[in-house]
């Protein structure tokens, strides 16, 4: 199958990147939003971003123009009934995402891909709310992603080996690197990253040392670009929780219990840079 058109639903950070790093290797993009406001912020952040890629002489200022003429906003998800593979990446709750797969799966074109951009749901679930679960894996890209090159294909078992190669094809085709895995909660990237993540908050919690600290600690130690709270505050504090919720659920490990300080931030509204205070504060 060859993918042309693409279809990413979600108008948040990885949405745009997505879409980004798509048009930007020749596909024409649909992006769905709920509201129009949220369709024509994601049309701008994309544009912008575009213009620093010129200013550093990465893309042509015409290469630029090309790509952003591929983009199409929308709010209709009829919009996207002649796409050749779909993106998902709205908000991390499993019903959220089957309800969307249901309807998608009643407007799109029979041959259509279904890829979910989750980070730890269980990729058969919502491909069992499908008449098409043999078309149907995950695609889990990293933030940010038009320059994170590692890309998690998620193998349901319900899925076609057809559909998993597809998917690793659209990935390399994007410049990535493809890593399939196995439809187990965390995949490989997370189930490693944010026990140690949790770690960090329960050290802060016993007073082992500073947040400062700790941070500096991993990075001239082990030679990480940021520290754990850095890292926390970037991907959110709330998907962050999400996700160690679904660890620990399937995993029962007394290391993805999340820390009780992470639950009280993000019960306050803390949630990282996009609200400008997590566990550093960013005003």
């Amino acid at each position: 199958m060859v993918i042309r058109r693409v279809g990413v639903v979600g108008s948040g950070i990885m949405g745009a990147g997505i879409a980004e790093v798509a048009l930007l290797n020749g596909y024409e993009v649909t992006l769905r939003s709920r509201q129009t406001i949220s369709a024509n912020a994601m049309r701008e952040t994309i544009s912008r971003s575009f213009k620093k890629l010129v200013t550093k002489g990465s893309i042509t200022e015409t290469g630029a123009e090309e790509a952003l003429s591929r983009l199409a906003t929308t709010t209709e998800m009829g919009d996207l009934a002649e796409v050749d593979l779909i993106v998902e990446s709205v908000v991390e709750d499993l019903e959220t995402k089957k309800e969307l797969f249901q309807r998608l799966d009643s407007l799109c074109k029979p041959e259509t891909i279904f890829t979910s951009n989750t980070s730890t749901l269980p990729i058969v679930e919502l491909a069992c709310a499908t008449k098409r679960a043999e078309q149907v894996c995950g695609l889990h890209f990293f933030n940010p992603a038009p320059k994170m090159k590692l890309v998690e294909v998620v193998a349901p078992i319900t899925a076609s080996t057809k559909t998993l190669d597809v998917a690793s094809e659209f990935a390399i085709s994007l410049g990535k690197e493809p890593v399939r895995v196995k439809d187990e909660a965390g995949f490989v990237v997370n189930a490693l990253l944010f026990p140690y993540l949790n770690s960090a908050v329960y050290l802060l919690e016993r007073r082992v040392a500073s947040m400062e600290e700790i941070d500096r600690s991993m990075q001239l130690g082990c030679g990480f670009p940021m520290g754990p709270f850095q890292l926390l505050d970037l991907v959110g504090l709330d998907t962050s929780l999400s996700i160690l919720e679904a660890l620990h659920k399937e995993s029962r490990s007394p290391a993805t219990v999340p820390a009780p300080t992470l639950r009280r931030l993000v019960a306050a509204g803390r949630l990282g840079k996009k609200t400008q205070r997590g566990f550093y504060d960013y005003n």
